[in-house]
């Protein structure tokens, strides 16, 4: 039997947040990546089955998927913002969650900034702050640089016309000259209190393996996976089913 689906738009301030409630049970919040959707953890989960263990609580963050961006600006650190706001008006004072990228890095701000709110957490590809390498590539990001295919899948995703990916485009564009969003020090790091699952391919071309080392060695109870021969964001491919039964056992585990 299908878990019960629930879509909501929910308006936080002047932010109009689509996002996507399924099944029962504890809480789990599901943050995508930069340039994704919610619906991209179909691609990694059988949502069906996880909810039948799970509310799940999959966003749509600001500016993506049928999620609108007021704002000219984008920043993770808002992100995180508007996550603690979605929970408060869910009535969700603690959850379990999985970010990939973008949503690995909101919730780094996430626990940092409310370390009660979560539970336990799995990071995907996530980072202390924007390496030499990262900003290179994210300063080659533009309309012209993608292919047909790229804009076709976009445009599944985005809802709300060309002129919210280009958006999207000039934020990864601003990421690229961005210092204070993502600048994250070990002794704040140190405050995370959620027991952490760090995940990281060891060839990504974003984020170095070093970066994911640093976090591991800053965050008090994590634990470092590095997926071999793999790049940015390793769920969707070989890996997808082991990912999936190595993150669910670590959620799984009881939080004393």
């Amino acid at each position: 039997m299908n878990a019960t689906r629930e879509t909501r738009t929910v308006t936080l301030e002047d932010l109009r947040l689509h996002c996507t409630l399924l099944g029962e049970g504890p809480p789990l919040l599901l943050l995508h990546g930069f340039t994704g959707a919610g619906e991209d953890w179909g691609h990694v989960f059988d949502l069906d089955a996880l909810a039948r263990e799970y509310r799940l609580v999959i966003p749509d963050l600001r500016g993506h998927g049928r999620s609108h961006n007021p704002s000219e600006d984008f920043t993770t650190r808002q992100c995180a913002t508007d996550v603690l706001a979605l929970l408060d008006a869910l009535g969700i004072e603690r959850c379990r969650a999985i970010g990939m990228s973008l949503g690995g890095n909101t919730l780094l701000h996430v626990a940092t900034r409310a370390p009660a709110r979560v539970e336990r957490m799995v990071l995907v590809s996530s980072t202390p702050y924007y390496p030499a390498s990262a900003r290179r590539i994210m300063a080659t990001y533009t309309e012209a640089s993608r292919s047909e295919a790229e804009w076709a899948d976009l445009r599944s995703k985005h809802v709300h016309g060309d002129a919210q990916i280009r958006a999207l485009w000039r934020h990864v564009r601003g990421f690229a000259d961005s210092f204070e969003d993502m600048s994250f020090t070990p002794p704040r790091l140190g405050t995370v209190r959620a027991p952490t699952l760090l995940v990281q391919g060891d060839q990504d071309p974003l984020y170095p393996v070093e970066l994911t080392v640093e976090l591991h060695r800053s965050i008090p109870e994590s634990r470092l996976w590095v997926i071999p021969g793999e790049g940015h964001v390793p769920l969707f491919g070989a890996w997808r089913e082991v990912f999936v039964r190595t993150a669910l056992g670590f959620l799984a585990v009881p939080t004393g």
